[in-house]
């Protein structure tokens, strides 16, 4: 055998037996991984934190705890833990590099500058400038189309204080308050306000023995009725609830001789009341109440001119206009339409709408079409005629208190209307204000009538001061078609103001019959929605009726409406 051969085969024998180690150390390590194979899912995870543990040892390969710390689980962990130290290498856990975040920070100005110059960024601006000019130019000019296409609204009529709201006349200052005195009524005031009254015609309340001209002094308040402090404190309180005070200054109102006296006392009369004027209007009266002013204006009409501009010209010491309320007898339509206009006051009651006057429609016509509605006034009773239940009857109590408040004018009551108070003996009974005591048998139904009553005509006079129609509208009387009725004892009128709601009241006066109003005209629509009536049993409100055929009751009155269609 050559030297080559014998070198050839000492190393096939090294390397045999190099391997004889390794395929041993193979052997040994399947060992445990067919161990492995079998184990539970528990020991895996116990592997798995023993590897973790090694992870979070320290680097180091020296001796002591340290070194000791570092066990391997197998023989096979052991022998390659023990070469890694000698290698100096450990296994360590590298995270992984996150990503960095690119953030955007936009263009420079120099680079929008450069982008903003280019022609199609400028052509951009351009359309984007001429299509916001053309729809601005576009929605004006529909507004204005469209301000020009809508109907006008009609400008407000120019009406005075005593317009605004119903007028309450206190004729008998004792008989109004449990106090019988002016402080009596000054109490009373919130009460009015509640029921929307505007003005308060007191009195009279000066010093005027019966027939008795020369005794005569406008300017003394009488001892039965209070006191001039009373009357200054009485003012101010009704000023501070928006109502006006009236004074009824008539020279002769306990005697029987007339107003005025006699013809001869009539001038001296007069000189003396211009004077007791300028003393009330410093006072701060909003006005004065005249009775038989036919008179007065026919024997002085220089006096009477002189009485008119001191009350009705405004001056520096009273800007507000104040208003000449004068009162007539006449009743005939024909006469108190010429007085009206003669005697210059602003507003005259007269009995033209008292029982058993004529057809209420005609009288209402004539004065509707001769005058401003302005100067009309429309009262039943009144300081003479008395109160309104005793005047037309308790059934008609409520029709009347509709009537008077939906009539284009001025409505006038006397105290106590509202309550259905009844004339005893006296034209001036005493006022009945309900308290809290409890009443019984008839006393108790007496007082929850009362209250009925009273409600419906605060209802009615906040409608009146609501409801434009109502306040200034035109007034169109409506024409009955219906043969089952009488023209004489059933009355209708439309109220129209503008694009406001439209409002109809009608009214059967007759006692006994009942009575069908066949109402036709252009302006009315088929169906009207009932807002009150004198009996709601029949006609329940927000009822829908059929003005071709409206069914009033005996002594029924109703109050419709309707909305504005253009």
């Amino acid at each position: 055998m050559t030297t080559e051969e014998t070198n050839v085969d000492l190393k096939e024998v090294e390397t045999k037996d190099d391997a004889e180690p390794k395929e041993k150390e193979e052997a040994e390590d399947c060992a445990p991984v067919a161990a492995d194979a079998d184990a539970t899912e528990a020991d895996v995870s116990e592997a798995d934190l023993d590897q973790e543990e090694q992870e979070k040892l320290p680097m180091t390969g020296g001796e002591g705890e340290g070194h000791r710390a570092v066990e391997a689980p197998s023989a096979g962990g052991a022998e390659a833990g023990a070469a890694g130290e000698k290698n100096g290498s450990v296994k360590l856990k590298i995270p992984e590099e996150e990503p960095e975040e690119v953030k955007f920070t936009g263009l420079t100005k120099e680079e929008l500058m450069r982008v903003a110059g280019t022609p199609g960024w400028v052509r951009t601006r351009w359309a984007l400038l001429v299509v916001f000019w053309l729809g601005w130019l576009g929605m004006l000019g529909g507004a204005v189309l469209i301000v020009l296409q809508a109907p006008r609204c009609r400008n407000l009529p120019a009406i005075n204080w005593w317009n605004e709201g119903p007028l309450y006349q206190v004729g008998d200052i004792q008989a109004f308050s449990d106090t019988r005195d002016l402080k009596g009524v000054e109490q009373k005031i919130s009460r009015l306000s509640q029921l929307k009254v505007r003005g308060l015609v007191l009195g009279p309340v000066h010093v005027a023995p019966a027939d008795d001209a020369m005794s005569l002094r406008f300017e003394e308040v009488s001892s039965e009725a209070g006191s001039l402090a009373q009357f200054k404190s009485l003012v101010r309180a009704a000023h501070k609830k928006g109502i006006s005070v009236v004074l009824d200054l008539t020279p002769n109102y306990q005697g029987t001789s007339g107003p005025w006296f006699s013809n001869t006392s009539v001038t001296s009369v007069a000189e003396r009341l211009k004077s007791a004027l300028v003393f009330w209007m410093k006072e701060g009266v909003d006005g004065v109440q005249l009775s038989g002013v036919e008179r007065v204006a026919a024997v002085v009409p220089t006096l009477w001119a002189d009485i008119r501009a001191i009350v009705q010209n405004a001056t520096d010491e009273g800007p507000d206009k104040r208003v000449l309320i004068g009162i007539t007898e006449r009743s005939s339509a024909e006469e108190v339409s010429s007085l009206l206009s003669s005697s210059g006051v602003d507003l005259l009651l007269s009995g033209v709408l008292r029982p058993p006057a004529a057809d209420p429609s005609q009288s209402l016509q004539l004065l509707y079409s001769s005058h401003s509605q302005s100067q009309l006034a429309w009262s039943l009773g009144g300081p003479a005629g008395g109160h309104l239940a005793s005047v037309g009857g308790v059934a008609l109590l409520r029709l009347h208190q509709l009537l008077l408040l939906t009539l284009p004018g001025t409505p006038v009551f006397n105290y106590g209307d509202e309550i259905g108070l009844m004339d005893e003996d006296t034209k001036f009974p005493r006022m009945l204000w309900d308290s809290e005591e409890e009443l019984n048998g008839t006393r108790q139904e007496e007082r929850v009538e009362r209250l009925s009553l009273r409600r419906f005509f605060r209802t009615l006079s906040e409608l009146r001061v609501k409801e434009r129609s109502l306040m200034f509208g035109d007034s169109l009387l409506l024409s009955n078609s219906s043969s089952s009725s009488s023209s004489s004892s059933s009355l209708a009128f439309l109220r129209v103001w503008d694009q406001s709601e439209r409002y109809v009241a009608a009214f059967n006066f007759a006692a006994a019959e009942s009575a069908v109003l066949q109402l036709v005209d252009a302006a009315l629509p088929p169906q009207a929605v009932v807002v009150l009536s004198t009996n709601s049993s029949a006609l329940p409100g927000d009822s829908s009726v059929d003005l071709k055929e409206l069914r009033l009751g005996p002594q029924q009155a109703v109050l419709l409406r309707f909305p504005y269609t253009g």
